[in-house]
């Protein structure tokens, strides 16, 4: 897992959202075990004390839970899991909706480039799927 950093933010957050993408994406599950802080830092490419302060918010939100001698672990509570992913997606909403409004955007013209969007994306989903 190598990973770009954006310089004008916390290495740790970055990390932090990483994590929590691949959470809400499913590609660690509930209850599956993260990689050591060592592993992690290496793997990440920064300090391994990047990594721990990483961890320890990850447990303060509850997202993952340390057990002593064993490691660290993606929660097993499905509805913290669920929060993440409304927390994310109304964070992405709002950045979405502050930058188009620096440039002027209006509510309806923003759905509208929302929605013409999302109606090419999804032509072009089908031609793919349709091309295999």
């Amino acid at each position: 897992m190598t990973l770009s950093f954006d310089h004008n933010r916390p290495i740790y957050i970055q990390v932090m959202e990483h994590v929590y993408g691949q959470v809400c994406r499913g590609e660690l599950n509930p209850g599956d075990k993260l990689p050591s802080v060592r592993e992690m830092a290496v793997s990440a490419g920064v300090n391994p004390n990047t990594i721990s302060r990483t961890y320890m918010e990850m447990e303060r939100e509850k997202v993952v839970e340390s057990k002593r001698g064993q490691g660290t672990f993606v929660t097993n509570n499905q509805s913290v899991i669920d929060e993440l992913k409304v927390s994310a997606a109304k964070k992405e909403t709002e950045r979405f909706v502050g930058a188009l409004s620096q440039y002027g955007y209006t509510e309806k013209e923003m759905e509208l480039l929302l929605s013409d969007y999302l109606s090419k994306r999804g032509e072009g989903n089908d031609r793919s799927t349709n091309q295999s």
